[in-house]
């Protein structure tokens, strides 16, 4: 069967996400829009059409991640059974810590951050400051129905989100093996989400 129109612009879609992240990747900011174009199966008008920008296309290369490493919080029963929803979310911000392609972008954003500010801003506010905004309307919303008594939920979810990166993501971010197995990722995970639901106990 035929895809339709719609099925067929998301493929092409998630086809330039994914060659924008190994070429980014690769080549860093500064790689052009053809060669994503190239890597994607697409042409370059094609990818222009997307994403008028670099810094749009980094965007939304960070707003597909954020939408993925939060899903744990917008699950059917996240509100329902709290320390559940943070041990997953934890878990699910560690896979991007050890998921070297995801770490291999963030690298060279930085790296070249001083040259191409509008896009670290974008990356930053898409991704980092995105995630943490979303966990902090949870520990609101887990607060107003008396499961959690959080009275700075920004602050809160800054230090659950520094909690979990800590070593991981400098390790990561430095191109070091991780130091830890999935099950001890796991086994930290949800003791982070124990502890943390202790803290902010009603």
């Amino acid at each position: 069967m035929p895809r339709v129109p719609g099925q067929i612009d998301l493929a092409k879609t998630e086809a330039i996400l994914d060659a924008a992240v190994e070429v980014i990747g690769e080549r860093g900011l500064a790689a052009p829009m053809e060669a994503i174009a190239k890597r994607a199966g697409v042409s370059k008008q094609t990818v222009y059409n997307h994403y008028g920008s670099k810094a749009e296309l980094m965007r939304a290369l960070m707003q597909r991640r954020v939408e993925r490493v939060t899903a744990p919080l917008r699950g059917q029963d996240a509100v329902d059974n709290p320390t559940a929803a943070l041990e997953a979310y934890a878990r699910s911000l560690l896979e991007t810590v050890i998921t070297n392609k995801s770490y291999s972008m963030m690298r060279v954003v930085m790296m070249g951050a001083g040259e191409m500010p509008d896009v670290a801003q974008e990356v930053y506010e898409a991704g980092p400051l995105s995630a943490r905004r979303q966990l902090a309307a949870f520990l609101k919303t887990e607060t107003e129905l008396g499961r959690m008594n959080v009275e700075d939920c920004d602050q809160a979810a800054e230090f659950f989100s520094g909690m979990i990166m800590g070593q991981s993501q400098m390790r990561s971010l430095l191109r070091l093996p991780s130091d830890k197995t999935p099950e001890q990722f796991g086994r930290f995970a949800r003791e982070a989400a124990e502890r943390f639901m202790r803290a902010y106990a009603p």
